[in-house]
């Protein structure tokens, strides 16, 4: 075994080695770029190496700095993770001819993989069944469209080199595949290096099915049954199940062997994941082979008890798997989430910025089992019934230059329902103050009617949009004034926190001095009344407070409520308070004018501008269109003077490793470009000044 592991990733991933590798003894090496010099993994591994600046291109993805790094440090190995280098065959090589070792498949299996169309190929020489399609080395543009149109729209193309839902764009009709093609082809080029496609037909209402396989250097390939992962949005993966719902047993030993066969067939050593697409009649065709750890290989080691970071590092130090595959058997039912810091509403768009408050469910660490343990070769599973694998902490930054994943939610159940409650109820514990997050979609998901039955396809979400993502709707009276009770408590608690002759502070020691300014609101001969002047994503709400010996009244048009007994910890941000006849103990985050409230109902978002905060700014001008998040302009679709639609597209971004298309709010003219294409742009930066039509 392994005495010292080289961790060429950051995030939840270089955490989890961290973990296992610590659990065996071995020594771990940690590397990271500017933006993550704080962050939890550096701080879980023995020793860590600065790489470079924050954009991958300039730290995670400098093969030649992390092996340097390597040979300076005595690390005998390198782990990729997953994402960047991990499924790169020159990196493979590069780590062998170092005469290190690359604790993943051969080289020549991610070169055979590497290629969807070559792949394809020869899956199809294997006998593993393909979906109709063109594969083939020709890139011409009119060429391919002519392959689609043979095919049958719709058709699907997919970045020949992709993954991870990169470069993929759904094509309904053919007057779309030139726009649809060049569009995949950029975001190809920009996150593989390799603009190259393949076109398939669309499998309607399709099911994302995919078998984790193992091989070691002896001989040995199994596969550790089936992921269900057709819960997706923008082709990205939001929820994954183990096993499959409605899977019949004869299929999954189907796909289970056809899986291996894919595996056998490339030589494969380690962990790998075949991808089969299949119609709801059940025929399944083969996608694609991802050479790495999967993000979602929790629920596979909730199912079936085995630590599969524990496997790679055994294989990968020349050790046979622990078992065969009579030995494997599914235990109970394992669902992940993914958390993601992102606002669902706005088409998922990735949300930045400090966590200011992270607080999460109850959770037990994994511990899988590396061998069988008990004499009559029986385990006894005690899986962790709640598992969080994260990478970040409280007081961490989601940058702009990586994937915005806050954390990867899993539960464990002795079946489906017990697992979607558990899940429920873990979300129901999970608060995060700052960023937008999709905790509360999320919750929608496990509450949704089809999910729950089972009637699953990558189209769910979108299908069921109404109930998914629901138009913003105004709060209840109850959580303005839980929200009025917060401005009200952050106010007194920065009074008697204040140094003694601040007079210039809000509340501070003249609270104590002057009662007109007293915390309390006391009046000698009135009573007391103000404007708390709150927002959030459905409209404004002139909150009305007075001010009386027992407590508040809190007002909204006809609409009224006492609440009393006002108390905010700002170390534990709980907020307690008398909410008319209720008792409420809620989570609460004051951050600049945002206040997160973590109610029982779901979280809530409100903001709270003091009219004299903004007094004097200019107003917003609708006809300058900004950036919705920091990133690169790296296409112009129109120029100064072209007349434009409202909806047509102007601007595409890239942001966090996605393309982000900027439409036109209205008819008018464009009157002045602000920015060309590679210059980097911050958040609510003016991109476009547009005129009247």
């Amino acid at each position: 075994m392994f005495t010292k592991i080289l961790i060429a990733n950051r995030g939840e991933i270089a955490c989890r080695v961290a973990a296992t590798a610590r659990r065996l003894g071995i020594a771990t090496v940690a590397v990271y770029s500017d933006a993550d010099a704080g962050a939890k993994h550096v701080a879980a591994c023995d020793e860590a190496f600065r790489l470079g600046p924050a954009p991958a291109s300039e730290s995670y993805l400098r093969a030649d700095r992390i092996l340097a790094i390597a040979r300076h440090c005595g690390a005998q190995a390198i782990h990729p993770g997953y994402g960047f280098l991990s499924e790169n065959e020159d990196f493979a090589n590069a780590i062998a001819a170092a005469g290190l070792v690359f604790i993943g498949p051969p080289a020549s299996a991610i070169a055979a993989m590497g290629s969807k169309s070559a792949a394809k190929d020869l899956m199809g020489k294997a006998g593993v069944p393909l979906v109709p399609g063109y594969h083939g080395a020709e890139q011409d543009a009119v060429y391919l469209r002519g392959q689609a149109d043979a095919i049958g729209y719709p058709v699907l193309i997919k970045a020949s080199a992709g993954g991870g839902g990169k470069g993929m764009r759904i094509v309904e009709r053919g007057a779309d595949f030139d726009a649809a093609l060049l569009s995949c082809r950029r975001e190809s080029k920009n996150s593989f290096g390799d603009d190259r496609v393949l076109i398939e037909r669309y499998v309607l209402e399709p099911r994302h099915i995919e078998i984790q396989v193992f091989a070691d250097t002896h001989g040995g390939c199994v596969y550790l049954f089936e992921r269900d992962c057709s819960v997706q949005r923008r082709h990205q993966k939001v929820i994954e199940e183990a096993p499959a719902p409605g899977m019949p047993p004869d299929r999954r030993r189907a796909m289970g062997e056809a899986a291996v066969a894919a595996a056998r067939a490339v030589g494969y050593v380690g962990a790998g994941t075949v991808e089969f697409i299949a119609d709801q009649a059940g025929d399944f065709h083969f996608m694609e082979m991802n050479t790495r750890l999967q993000v979602e290989h929790p629920v596979t080691e909730m199912i079936t008890g085995y630590d599969l970071v524990e496997w790679q590092l055994r294989v990968a130090a020349g050790e046979p798997l622990p078992v065969t595959q009579e030995q494997l058997a599914i235990h109970g039912h394992a669902i992940e989430a993914r958390i993601y810091a992102e606002t669902p509403l706005k088409n998922f768009l990735p949300s930045i910025g400090h966590l200011a408050h992270l607080r999460t469910p109850a959770a037990e660490t994994f511990c899988g089992q590396g061998s069988p343990a008990l004499p009559d070769g029986t385990r006894a599973i005690l899986p962790a019934t709640v598992r969080i694998d994260s990478g970040v902490r409280e007081d961490d930054e989601i940058s702009p230059y990586y994937d915005p994943m806050i954390a990867k939610l899993i539960v464990w159940g002795a079946d489906r329902g017990q697992a979607i409650a558990r899940m429920t109820q873990a979300l129901a514990g999970y608060e995060v103050g700052g960023p937008g997050t999709n905790v509360e979609f999320l919750a929608r998901l496990m509450r949704n009617a089809s999910f729950a039955a089972g009637r699953l396809d990558t189209g769910l979400i979108e299908r069921e949009r109404a109930d998914l993502l629901p138009a913003p709707s105004a709060p209840p009276l109850r959580a303005l004034a839980i929200a009025a009770a917060a401005v009200l408590a952050d106010e007194a608690n920065a009074g008697r926190d204040a140094p003694a002759g601040e007079a210039g502070s809000a509340g501070a020691a003249r609270a104590w001095s002057d009662p007109w300014s007293a915390p309390s609101g006391w009046r000698s001969a009135a009573i007391l009344a103000r404007l708390l002047p709150f927002d959030d994503a459905a409209g404004s709400y002139p909150v009305e407070v007075e001010y009386h010996p027992n407590g508040h009244l809190v007002r909204l048009g006809a609409e009224a409520i006492c609440i009393a007994d006002v108390r905010f910890d700002p170390v534990t941000r709980r907020l307690r308070c008398l909410c008319g006849d209720e008792a409420i103990e809620v989570g609460c985050v004051i951050d600049g004018e945002q206040i997160d409230l973590f109610l029982p109902e779901g979280p809530r978002v409100i903001g709270y501008a003091p009219p004299l905060a903004h007094a004097g700014e200019e107003a917003a001008d609708p006809g300058r269109l900004t950036a919705p998040m920091p990133g690169k302009v790296i296409a112009l679709l129109v120029a100064p003077g072209d007349s434009v639609t409202a909806g047509q597209p102007l601007v595409i971004m890239e942001a966090m490793k996605m393309e982000h298309t900027i439409a036109a709010p209205r008819d008018g003219e464009v009157v002045k470009i602000l920015y060309g294409v590679g210059d980097q742009v911050d958040e609510g930066a003016r991109l476009i000044e547009l005129g009247a039509a």
